[in-house]
């Protein structure tokens, strides 16, 4: 089976204006993750809530994907879209 990876928004269940951007290519074990405090940039904020996710077959379209949510047109694409 192929390698899948996931480019996920989290929000937080406590600030709702918080959300975070991630990839990973286990989406249940990095949730759980940031939800356990174990991610620097997540932990301060938790617990956190999947907004969405969306599954890529390669590794390359996710990371570009990624790094465009977090670019200014791409977070004004999430905010329009997912939240």
């Amino acid at each position: 089976m192929r390698q899948r990876y996931f480019v996920y928004i989290l929000r937080s269940v406590n600030v709702p204006s918080q959300h975070y951007t991630g990839v990973s290519g286990d989406l249940a074990t990095r949730v759980d993750q940031h939800n356990a405090g174990l991610a620097r940039h997540t932990s301060k904020y938790r617990p956190w809530a999947l907004l969405v996710a969306v599954l890529f077959k390669d590794k390359e379209r996710a990371v570009a994907f990624e790094k465009y949510l977090k670019s200014g047109s791409g977070r004004a694409f999430a905010k329009r879209h997912f939240l």
